[in-house]
Parts: C-alpha cells; sequence; structure tokens
C-alpha cells in the first residue's frame, strides 16, 4: 500500500500555485473516471480554484445526472474550446488511466504541454510518466484514492453532498456494486460516511443500474441465449456481438455495460470475455473470479490490461479471428494462468 501522506505537501503546493487547472479523464469514461474527476472538481472549486474538466469522448447516458457533469468539455464535440483549455493550463491532472495513449485525439496537445502533469491511478503497470505519478492499485478505484488524498489535504474529510455521489458511483462502478475489486474494509469504511451525508443511496443504484431502456433488455436476452458460448474444460464462457446484432437492438453507448460480468454467475466458470465487433477492431472485456490474472491475459495477448479480475484489451481483425485466436490462446495458456493465480 502506497504511503498517500508523502504526496500531500506536493500536491497542496501544485494547487495552491496552479492558476488554471484541467482535469483530465480517459477516453470512454466510466463511472471511476468520471466520479473522480467530479469529486476533484468539487474540493477544488470549493478551495476557490480556475477548474475546468475535459473528456476524450462522450459520457454514458447514465452517468450525465451527476452533479457538474453537464460541465465537462467533451474534446471531440468541442475542440476549438478543448484546444484552448489545454494550452492555458498551469496544472493538467489526468484521473483513472496510467497511460497517455487513453487521451484519445488530446493526446498530442496534452503531451506537448508544458504545464505541470500530474497522474493519479490505481490501475496495475503505469507507463513511464514525465511528472507526478500517484499510483495505488491497491485502492478499490481511483475515486477512493481521490478520496484519501483529498482528506489528507483537507486535514479532514471534506463534506458535500455532490462530492459524496460521485465517489460513490466511482466506488460501486468499479466494483460492480461490491462483487469484484480490490475493495477492503477501509472502502466501506468511506463508504458508509458518504452515506451519512445524505446522499440517496437506492436513487443512485436505479440511476446507474437501472435506467435502460427496453432494447437494452432485449439485447441482454439476445447475448445469453444467441451469442454465450461455454468452454467448460476451460471454465471459461464467453459473449461475442456482430455490429449488426447492435443496430439490430438499437445499440447506444453503455447497453453491454455489464454483460462481461453475467457468465461468471455459472457455476464452475471463473474467466468470462465478451467480443464486441468495431470498425477494423474488436473490443475486449475480461472478468474473472478468484485469482485468474486477467490483467496479464489481456496484456499479453490483446494490447490491454487494468485489473486482476477486470481488464479490456482489443485485436485488429475480424471477430471470427479474434474469437478464433482467443479459443487457441486459452488452450495453450489456461493452465499457466490458472497456476499463476
Amino acid at each position: 500500500m502506497l504511503d498517500l501522506s508523502k504526496y500531500t505537501k506536493e500536491l497542496i503546493k501544485h494547487f495552491s500555485s496552479s492558476g488554471n487547472i484541467l482535469l483530465v479523464c480517459h477516453i470512454n469514461p466510466d463511472g471511476d473516471a468520471i466520479g473522480a474527476q467530479l469529486a476533484l472538481y468539487q474540493y477544488l472549486k470549493a478551495q476557490g480554484k480556475s477548474v475546468e474538466m475535459i473528456a476524450p469522448n462522450n459520457l454514458q447516458d447514465f452517468l450525465k445526472w451527476m452533479d457538474g457533469a453537464d460541465l465537462i468539455n467533451i474534446y471531440i464535440r468541442q475542440r476549438d474550446k478543448c484546444k484552448k483549455l489545454i494550452a492555458d493550463a498551469g496544472l493538467i491532472v489526468m484521473l483513472d488511466f496510467n497511460q497517455t495513449s487513453r487521451l484519445g485525439e488530446a493526446e498530442e496537445l496534452i503531451n506537448s504541454s508544458s504545464a505541470l502533469k500530474i497522474i493519479i491511478d490505481h490501475h496495475l503497470e503505469p507507463a513511464d510518466f514525465n511528472g507526478l505519478m500517484i499510483s495505488d492499485p491497491s485502492k478499490c478505484s481511483t475515486s477512493e484514492l481521490v478520496h484519501e488524498l483529498i482528506t489528507l489535504m483537507n486535514d479532514g474529510p471534506f463534506i458535500s453532498k455532490p462530492y459524496a455521489e460521485a465517489l460513490y458511483v466511482g466506488i460501486i462502478t468499479d466494483t460492480g456494486n461490491f462483487e469484484y475489486g480490490n475493495y477492503t474494509s477501509r472502502t466501506f469504511r468511506i463508504v458508509a460516511d458518504l452515506l451519512e451525508t445524505g446522499i440517496a443511496k437506492e436513487r443512485i443504484l436505479n440511476l446507474i443500474y437501472n435506467n435502460f431502456s427496453e432494447e437494452r433488455m432485449r439485447l441482454m436476452g439476445f447475448s445469453l441465449n444467441e451469442r454465450m458460448v461455454l468452454i467448460p474444460e476451460y471454465q471459461t464462457a464467453y459473449i461475442f456481438l456482430t455490429r449488426n446484432d447492435l443496430a439490430a437492438f438499437k445499440y447506444t453507448k453503455g447497453d453491454t455495460e455489464g454483460f462481461v460480468n453475467m457468465p461468471l454467475s455459472i457455476s464452475r466458470i471463473i474467466f468470462s470475455t465478451l467480443f464486441i465487433e468495431k470498425e477494423g477492431f474488436i473490443k475486449i472485456s475480461f472478468r474473472s473470479k478468484g485469482k485468474f490474472p486477467v490483467n496479464l491475459f489481456a496484456s499479453e495477448y490483446f494490447s490491454g490490461g487494468g485489473h486482476l479480475n477486470a481488464s479490456g484489451g482489443e485485436y485488429p481483425d475480424t471477430l471470427k479471428n479474434t474469437v478464433g485466436y482467443f479459443k487457441k490462446i486459452l488452450k495453450e495458456n489456461f493452465k499457466r494462468f490458472n497456476q499463476i493465480g
């Protein structure tokens, strides 16, 4: 576990001395990326700081209700404004990723900026970075890490309902509402403190997990009935979805959220994979139970990475060839990865 106290004075110095602070999350932002970004935004605004936010591309609909989400500038829709925000920034804080390749179109501009840069993240295997890297994989989410840092800087908990909501969203989405991830007893103590602020837990859970369209529900049923394949000899299941499948169910961004977790409910299945056909490549999500290291599986064979039990990657081929390659790799390496775990 990282000793976060050694970063406190440095963060206070940078936040207090920087005129224009820019908070940036990763491309295809999830609940933790947006939760951490909005929580840090709420804290810095309360300190009277000049703060702006950028997301490389659009937020998923189930996150847009969050207080301050409408203030996040979307790079692919507001390029001129975002370019100016990057150029004017004195401090750029990047949240919930540890490789700048996840900045999308904004990568080159941010990398070439003369602003001081800070990364706050909880993923494994951070890339080389010319700036301050605060990386703690022992945290269940970047939101938890941001809260710990803010509590140290603030010499005690920072209390604000929008702040608490943002952190709660980040924590529950990066743990699948506590079904997986590195959550600890400390995580639950933090959640207890957040609930003490009066946030509406049931409302938030409904907005995050029970706020989908009829088409999404039908796509989920189709995925399980028609597109789920079990490989029992390797305790593995996978789901594959073509572009035509998605179009038939009027797919919108975020509709497949959580699909990769569903096969793990099957007895003896410890490894689950979701393949989604994109234009020119296949997007892949990996989940596991126990200590099967999907982060290593993703990084070794699918240009990806992430957490022990939750990772992602991609493959530049057809869906048929990608699934075939996956099955070959699984057959050759399942025993090795299972022994690592």
